[in-house]
């Protein structure tokens, strides 16, 4: 299976349905994108990424911590 965001085969199952076989969840261990196998897949072209080119990315900022009352 390749991942449709950037196109390698380094694809997983992450986690399936607790019921049944109803749906799969796939990750990429490439690029980390997501999907379930119920979904229509499409990735604009835009969010395309080359292998290659994920090294350079910027790193994503962290999440902050939640704010307590």
């Amino acid at each position: 299976m390749r991942c449709p965001r950037c196109d390698e085969e380094n694809v997983r199952v992450m986690t399936k349905s607790p019921v049944g076989d109803a749906w799969e969840v796939y990750v990429c261990d490439t690029c980390q994108y997501s999907w379930r196998s119920t979904e229509e897949i499409h990735v604009h072209d835009v969010f395309k990424l080359k292998a290659a080119d994920i090294p350079k990315l910027q790193q994503i900022p962290p999440v902050p911590p939640l704010k307590t009352k």
